[in-house]
């Protein structure tokens, strides 16, 4: 076991965590802006309140549904806002010839 996970306790650790993922997410602000919307345009737009609106931009949340809703009504591809590839259909026990 890493030095580091005997030592924290486990609410530092999901901190960091936290604190790393919402990094990925600083420019949203500024492409909305960009785009012409105010956070409550966008709200009326993508269905989410403008505080989980506001709670994204300042990376205190980032759930991927969301994410995909505004990026939707940004008009702008998934992968502009969330950097995980798409899920893909499982690879079944194929022979190859």
């Amino acid at each position: 076991m890493p030095e580091t996970a005997k030592h924290e306790p486990f609410s530092r650790l999901a901190a960091d965590v936290a604190a790393d993922v919402a990094l990925e997410h600083p420019g949203l602000k500024a492409i909305r802006e960009t785009k012409g919307y105010s956070i409550e345009e966008l709200s009326l737009t993508c269905g989410l309140s403008t505080s989980e609106i506001a709670d994204i931009e300042s990376g205190k949340d980032t759930d991927p549904t969301k994410l995909r809703r505004i990026a939707a009504a940004l008009q702008l591809p998934e992968t502009a806002l969330i950097d995980a590839p798409a899920p893909t259909a499982p690879v079944e026990n194929r022979s190859v010839s």
